[in-house]
This record gives C-alpha cells, structure tokens and sequence, in this order.
C-alpha cells in the first residue's frame, strides 16, 4: 500500500509539473466531448477524452505487466 500511494504522489508531482505542456495537447476539447453551457450552469462530460485516455493507459499497463 505504501509503495502504490508513493507512485500515486510522484505521478501527480509529474502531471503537475507538466501541466503547461500538457494542456496544449488539445485533450478534453475533441468531438464527442460533451459541452453544455446554459446562464449560470456549464456541464462538461468529456467522453472522447476518456476513451483515448483509458485506451492509452490499458496499452502502458498491458506493456509492463
């Protein structure tokens, strides 16, 4: 448990460190993201975001299993 809550900071740290960059990438804005902005309400379901996102993390994973 310790191990896996030490990655979990050191993956965070990264992210966080690398947000700048990784904002330009252009991810969370795809076609099939869900927007919907109405007076004084925004929802925003990004399904394409996630699809790609989880596709991308099950190859990493099934890399270095």
């Amino acid at each position: 448990m310790q191990r896996i809550l030490i990655i979990t900071g050191i993956l965070v740290l990264v992210v966080g460190l690398l947000w700048p960059w990784l904002a330009n990438l252009g991810l969370g804005r795809l076609p099939g993201d869900i927007l919907i902005q109405r007076d004084g309400f925004t929802f925003y379901f990004p399904i394409t975001t996630m699809l790609i996102v989880s596709a991308v993390l099950t190859l990493i994973f099934w890399l270095f299993r």
